[in-house]
Parts: structure tokens; sequence; C-alpha cells
């Protein structure tokens, strides 16, 4: 199996920045993209950013464009999400995922999650 465990949540003033951290243990090996996800209360879940392990072929979701930036560390197994400009918006729980898969749109893997608060 593989385990993703996310780090770096905390609480934030609107304009401020955080770094996640996303390390990926087991069989990485069978991953191919990972990837980032929020869910703020009484919201559903969305995508925020994707990278591939080789390439690092990124993707982002619109509202996040030009405020976050997805990178990996290939020899640490590690994904990070740098956030800047954040917003009250922004606040949710963030949760870092794993494919198997490149062309197929479901994660296979799943991290705990970690809370991102933005303060107003």
């Amino acid at each position: 199996q593989v385990q993703l465990v996310e780090s770096g949540g905390g609480l934030v003033q609107a304009g401020g920045s955080l770094r996640l951290s996303c390390a990926a243990s087991g069989r990485t090996s069978r991953t191919s993209v990972m990837g980032w996800f929020r869910q703020a209360p009484g919201k559903e879940r969305e995508f925020v950013a994707a990278i591939s392990w080789i390439g690092a072929v990124t993707s982002y979701a619109d509202f996040v464009k030009g405020r976050f930036t997805i990178s990996r560390d290939n020899a640490k197994n590690t994904v990070h999400l740098q956030m800047n400009s954040l917003k009250p918006e922004d606040t949710a729980v963030y949760y870092c995922a794993a494919k198997e898969g490149v062309y197929n749109a479901n994660y296979n893997y799943w991290g705990q999650g970690t809370q991102v608060t933005v303060s107003s």
C-alpha cells in the first residue's frame, strides 16, 4: 500500500503564506501522479493542484493559479504545495492524494488531511 502524511497546515492571516508537505511511503512506485485537494465545511472536496513524478507536469485549479505552486522531490518521495496570497476562502482541510494511472481521474490513495485556516 501507499501511505500519505500531510504537514504544514496552520493559522495565517489573509495575504500570508503556508507551505504544505506530503510524505509518501510504502509502495510509492505504484503512483504516477500526486495531487492536492481541499474541503471546506459544508462543501464538496475540490481539486487544487497535481504533479507527475516523471516530468513534473503540473495542473492547477483556476482559483489558485498564480498563488499556489506544487512541486515534488522524487528522492524523498515528498510533494509540496506552496500557498501564497492566502484568502479566507482558502480555509479548508487540505488532502494529499496519489493515483496510479495518468489518464484516469480517480485517485487511489489519500492522506488524513491538514487544516489550513486563513483569518480575515
